[in-house]
């Protein structure tokens, strides 16, 4: 019996992140047999890549060094001859480039996904990349965005026809992720709880720049100035890890939020600290669209987030959430103010979130996109595949 065709996953690095964490939750829902999977790390993984319970998924390491390495070009052509996929999947800029190692690789095919944009190009216009794009494009059989945003600006801005492009949301983990009938206080910082009527504010992401936390941390702090009342009741979690970790827990000092703002980390309790929480808070300078505004909306939180990229698809204004101008503190603090002084108000907009998202966000029916994009392109039926579908 022949082999299920083999897709090669082409990714910068495997560690915590919402593309990464897309692309486990992929391969771990796709249909035993339907396909083979192989992740191809630019660089590195990391302890992430156990959250990898499909069978049978290669995962190599290229460990490629900063600036030019040429020697990572030669290392990726010679594995991708070694493993012969029948379609190369690569995502986002940082792993275009790689598609060039499949040329004379005649039977396999090039699919590209677009899941976000970087602190140097958030809103996709910096030349020098759009010329890689538009060059790219010639290679690229099917590209696929995770949001519509995403989806118009391949189109319009680096001219891929429209008939080669498929938009696909993320989905999200329901039977993980979903409203807590009790707060689980006992997993906060043990001086919160020194106080019954705190409510809570956070967000969870990279502490990186394109995420903006910065500006959460003066919004938070330009409400404890203008609310008293409110701002003795207010914290805020921070969850995740990254390169802005140190500055982050300077600037919350600097603006006398010790005690309010706990820094807690990545975690893998991320669910029961959703639940924790009363409103979540998405800061950042661009988005594709964002798995934890979606896990979010599933745990029963109201949103504000940026009015940004694949953001303005999933939270609407004053109906499950509040959209606010990028890098603006007053705006944020004052939207925040307004959910979390009022109770009902907050109460109907988680409702209408846990809503919206139990509606239209299942990892099943994304699985069932990018099988569909993969068959196509190679022609496949659905009970075409070794072990069917």
């Amino acid at each position: 019996m022949a082999k299920p065709p083999l897709v090669a996953h082409v990714i910068y690095s495997l560690s915590t992140g919402g593309l990464e964490n897309g692309l486990v939750n992929i391969l771990n829902r796709f249909p035993v047999g339907r396909y083979r999977h192989a992740i191809i790390c630019i660089t590195s993984a990391d302890d992430f890549s156990r959250r990898i319970t499909a069978p049978d998924v290669q995962l190599f390491q290229l460990h490629k060094r900063e600036g030019h390495d040429l020697g990572f070009y030669l290392r990726l052509w010679r594995l991708l001859r070694q493993l012969r996929p029948d379609i190369v999947h690569s995502r986002n800029l940082a792993a275009l480039e790689a598609q060039i190692c499949t040329l004379g690789l005649w039977r396999t095919r090039r699919v590209h996904g677009e899941h976000g944009r970087e602190i140097g190009d958030v809103d996709g216009s910096n030349r020098k990349y759009l010329m890689l794009r538009r060059g790219m494009r010639l290679l690229i059989h099917s590209y696929i965005a995770v949001s519509r945003d995403l989806q118009q600006w391949l189109i319009s801005s680096v001219g891929v026809d429209e008939r080669r492009v498929t938009q696909i949301y993320n989905g999200v983990d329901h039977q993980r992720f979903h409203p807590g009938t009790v707060k689980p206080l006992a997993i906060l910082p043990q001086r919160w709880l020194e106080h019954s009527d705190i409510v809570i504010a956070g967000t969870v992401g990279r502490l990186t720049p394109v995420k903006d936390q910065q500006t959460l941390l003066r919004a938070v702090a330009a409400l404890r100035e203008q609310d008293i009342t409110l701002g003795k009741r207010l914290r805020l979690i921070l969850v995740g890890d990254g390169p802005l970790r140190e500055e982050l827990v300077a600037l919350a000092e600097t603006l006398g939020l010790g005690d309010v703002v706990w820094f807690a980390g990545d975690r893998s309790d991320v669910p029961e600290l959703l639940q924790a929480m009363d409103v979540f808070v998405l800061p950042s300078l661009g988005e594709g669209i964002s798995n934890t505004v979606l896990e979010a909306m599933a745990c029963g939180l109201p949103v504000i987030a940026t009015a940004v990229g694949g953001n303005l698809e999933l939270v609407r204004d004053g109906d499950n959430g509040a959209l606010v101008p990028v890098g603006d503190p007053d705006a944020l603090a004052a939207r925040l103010g307004e959910l979390l002084n009022d109770e009902a108000r907050r109460a109907r907009a988680a409702n209408n979130a846990l809503q919206f998202v139990q509606d239209h966000f299942h990892w099943e029916n994304t699985v069932r996109k990018y099988q569909y994009v993969y068959d196509n392109l190679l022609d496949r039926s659905a009970g075409s595949a070794a072990g069917g579908a």
